[in-house]
């Protein structure tokens, strides 16, 4: 007897539905085929063990399955629902009727409970794709699969469950979610506010320029001066999330299997801050089953690296393609895959080895040579990438024994919202660009061309502070976002000089200041 059941294979970010063909016949042999990994392999033992635990005796013929299509690769513990379900079909024991209508995935534990498992909004949405009427997952998955409109998402607690819904018992009843609803109900509910952070008002201002022109941003201070804590805070005066952000941004957690259980979306932009030690494919992803790494699972986010210098040279290094091109392809013998990766870059390092240097509370005991070795770590392509550099000093006493809080991040943001409004109105007709930092060459001459006391300033500015040639474009950018920031349709000098004043590092003298 022939019976077929449908589940899905993960590909990055794609499912593909694969068609579980299930023989029986007389006999005693198993047989898998269709590039099933190990741990498919092993489905049949815990599939054995959860019939006998609910009451079922395991078949005893010859079964063969085909697991189709045969070329794609099969990996993971999720096919064990399709398989049981079809195994049980093809003895009897479940009606067929259904089997057409529903793609199923789900782990099985001994007992017959069923395990919930990762990429389940990818294949709910495989699923619709493929006009399935529903999808019977895990009940543990059922509210991530439900966000995916016109599909009937039923969450099971166990094999038992699945069978009896399948012949015929309409008791159980189908998972529902009001996606916007979900959606914008916790899109403003942050546990960090600017309203905490007591002084460093230069800072905050480069934060929030930083935010509403989407620019990357690195800070030095000396240790305990407030750089990790006001980083953490920036995703609190980012814009929030749109729908399809959301949708994708939960795609990619879901994929990487780091989804809370029961969470349906995530309605916030993700802060993402790995450790020092962590290594070039845990930063842009890949191992064996090519998961996403650090910088997707900061798409739309910030991904913000601490103690930037400590970082391995390759690390930083590897970082320089995604951050230009907002996307990576992680590419494998037999296939390649391709994950979004547009993301705010923030790091922080202290300005020197000791971390005293320019400190007026602490002494400096480097020398200018030890300074500029610990700050040539970071390569001259990777500290490009960077539009602003801000200086943080210790704040003192004064600033933190007042009570007064700062303002809150709700303010920041508004006006944050308002310039990037402004942006998106101006790169309208401009595919895949919706912020400054996003400006081409040929888009800086037409949206953010100086006047002349402006490109004066800008001249004598280079000269003096012995700016790089390549914080020219960065300038204007950042000084295109000032200029929203102040409602202004023209740059104007004061936006200028502003923003020259966030390019620290470019300065040829800054290792050698006294300290």
């Amino acid at each position: 007897m022939l019976v077929k059941t449908y589940c899905a294979a993960m590909m990055g970010l794609e499912a593909t539905t694969i068609t579980i063909e299930v023989n029986m016949t007389r006999g005693m042999m198993f047989h898998l085929s269709g590039l099933a990994d190990t741990a498919v392999k092993e489905s049949y033992d815990r599939i054995r063990a959860a019939m006998t635990n609910i009451g079922y005796k395991p078949p005893t013929a010859d079964l063969t399955i085909n697991l189709s299509p045969a070329d794609i690769r099969k990996e993971g513990s999720s096919y064990d629902l399709p398989l049981a379900v079809g195994i049980l079909a093809a003895h009897g024991k479940v009606n067929e009727d259904l089997l057409s209508d529903y793609m199923m995935i789900g782990e099985l534990g001994l007992d017959g409970k069923l395990k919930p498992v990762s990429g389940i909004l990818s294949v709910a949405i495989r699923a619709k794709k493929d006009k399935f009427k529903g999808l019977i997952v895990p009940t543990e998955n059922a509210r991530e699969a439900a966000i995916v409109d016109n599909l009937i998402v039923f969450g099971m607690d166990n094999l038992g469950d699945v069978i009896s819904f399948l012949n015929g018992n309409d008791s159980y009843k189908p998972t529902f979610i009001d996606t916007r609803k979900e959606f914008y109900e916790h899109q403003y509910n942050f546990d960090l506010d600017f309203a905490d952070v007591r002084g460093q008002e230069n800072v905050k201002r480069a934060l929030e320029v930083a935010a509403a022109g989407s620019h990357n941003i690195i800070l030095i201070g000396p240790p305990g001066s407030g750089k990790s804590m006001m980083a953490k805070r920036l995703p609190g005066i980012l814009p929030p999330l749109s729908l399809d952000e959301s949708l994708e941004t939960t795609q990619i957690h879901s994929v990487a299997g780091i989804l809370p259980t029961g969470m349906s979306l995530i309605t916030q932009r993700p802060f993402r801050s790995p450790h020092h030690t962590v290594s070039q494919v845990a930063l842009t992803g890949g191992t064996n089953k090519a998961q996403p790494g650090e910088v997707s699972l900061a798409h739309n986010g910030v991904l913000f690296l601490d103690e930037l210098p400590e970082f391995s040279r390759p690390a930083l290094e590897v970082l320089r393609q995604p951050l230009e091109d907002r996307k990576i392809t992680i590419s494998r013998a037999k296939y390649s895959v391709e994950y979004p990766c547009s993301f705010m870059f923030v790091a922080s390092m202290n300005p020197c080895p000791c971390g005293y240097y320019g400190d007026p509370t602490h002494h400096c005991v480097c020398s200018p040579g030890q300074i500029q070795r610990y700050l040539s770590r970071i390569s001259g392509p990777m500290m490009d990438r960077f539009d602003l550099h801000i200086e943080v000093a210790s704040v003192s006493f004064q600033q933190l024994s007042q009570m007064k809080p700062g303002e809150p991040s709700a303010n920041i943001r508004a006006r944050v919202i308002k310039a990037r409004q402004i942006q998106e109105k101006r790169y309208s007709a401009y595919k895949g660009i919706y912020c400054n930092a996003q400006m081409t060459e040929r888009m800086l001459h037409e949206y953010a061309e100086p006047d002349a006391s402006s490109l004066n300033m800008l001249r004598t500015a280079m000269k003096r502070l012995s700016l790089s040639a390549r914080a020219y474009s960065r300038i204007l950018k950042v000084a295109r976002t000032i200029a929203d920031l102040d409602g202004s349709k023209q740059i104007q000098i004061q936006h200028i000089a502003e923003a020259i004043g966030y390019r620290n590092l470019d300065r040829g003298d800054w290792a050698e200041r006294g300290g």
